[in-house]
């Protein structure tokens, strides 16, 4: 079977198409960072309205990579939810209208199990069940994946997620929108012996989160020692070290807790290298294999989605001619 995703959720327009036998033949993904950076955010309405404008040329240039026509698509997978109304309806009326016209099954797929399943992207040893850390945007979770359809969230954040607080540490710096890998990037020039940054919340029993306070430290401290080139460089690499132990710390905690043997690293704080290095280590010493997606499918990205949907609808699941969205879709709902 041979599925064409679509994903609209929130500021990239992703578009793939997965072969359930051939695996991934192509895809692309526009971003719009361009578009939303000058004001600090993603801006809903200007997000819609770009993948009004970018959504079919994007399509057309998958289907010439793969050297494939309409008649070759077999399903329509659309980010259904969580994310920005406006922009998910973009890609879910064109997705369904598309899969009416050809004659096909279309299915709306949840954008964190995109995430959540885009290891299997990879050529690897990965099956459930697995433990998850799900770090995406305003997410920041620990997930016991038993079986697809069977998540169940041991850990979440009560605030603000490790990509926030990245973003607005990175603007306090004057690194611009988005600045996680900015931050990150800036933190290999930083002094690791100057600032210390509390670990948040590993100093009480439980797998939740919590960001905020962080970012609140970093601003204390640019108040303080003030913002010369050096000084951003060591704040920068100060607060990296806190969210990344912090995070090494949860898995940890949460593997001990599910005595699980597989560790699922998702979403776009899963590019960054100083945490990938970090839950490495952490792993080799507990006998655990770590598993990731290449950087490219950590953002969003239609790969995941054309991938879930693919896997979906062989089990036969099918979305009516209805279009629904959902802003907020917890994942421990999906079946």
């Amino acid at each position: 079977m041979r599925v064409l995703g679509i994903e609209t959720s929130c500021d990239e327009t992703g578009v793939a198409i997965y072969d359930s036998e051939r695996g991934l033949l192509a895809h692309t993904t526009y971003t719009q960072t361009e578009i939303h950076a000058q004001f600090g955010g993603v801006v809903p309405e200007l997000a819609s309205r770009d993948h009004v404008r970018k959504i079919l040329p994007v399509i057309e240039d998958v289907l010439a990579k793969a050297s494939l026509t309409t008649s070759d698509i077999d399903g329509v997978a659309f980010t259904k939810g969580p994310g920005l109304v406006g922009a998910l309806l973009v890609g879910a009326m064109l997705g369904r209208t598309l899969a009416f016209a050809w004659n096909v099954p279309a299915i709306g797929v949840h954008h964190l199990e995109g995430h959540l399943l885009a290891a299997f992207l990879e050529k690897s040893s990965l099956q459930f069940p697995y433990l998850a850390l799900l770090v995406s945007g305003g997410h920041t979770e620990l997930i016991n994946a038993e079986k697809m359809g069977r998540y169940q969230v041991i850990g979440d954040t009560l605030d603000d997620a490790a990509g926030e607080a990245f973003d607005k540490t990175a603007k306090l710096l004057g690194l611009g929108y988005p600045g996680g890998a900015a931050l990150a990037k800036l933190a290999e020039k930083g002094n690791p012996e100057r600032f210390h940054f509390p670990r948040p919340m590993v100093d009480r029993p439980g797998l939740d989160f919590s960001f905020s306070g962080l970012k609140t430290f970093a601003l204390h401290t640019v108040e303080k020692h003030g913002l010369d080139e050096q000084t951003k460089a060591d704040i920068a690499r100060a607060f990296q070290e806190a969210v990344v132990a912090t995070l090494v710390i949860k898995c940890k905690r949460a593997l001990e807790a599910t005595q699980q043997k597989r560790l699922v690293i998702a979403g776009g704080v899963g590019a960054n290298l100083a945490l990938r290095a970090a839950l490495q280590t952490m792993c080799d010493k507990k006998n655990v294999e770590l598993f990731f997606p290449r950087q490219e499918f950590c953002t969003d990205n239609g790969a995941m989605i054309a991938y879930v949907g693919c896997e979906r609808l062989l089990q036969g699941e099918r979305d009516s001619l209805e279009v629904g969205v959902l802003a907020r879709w917890p994942l421990g709902e999906v079946e």
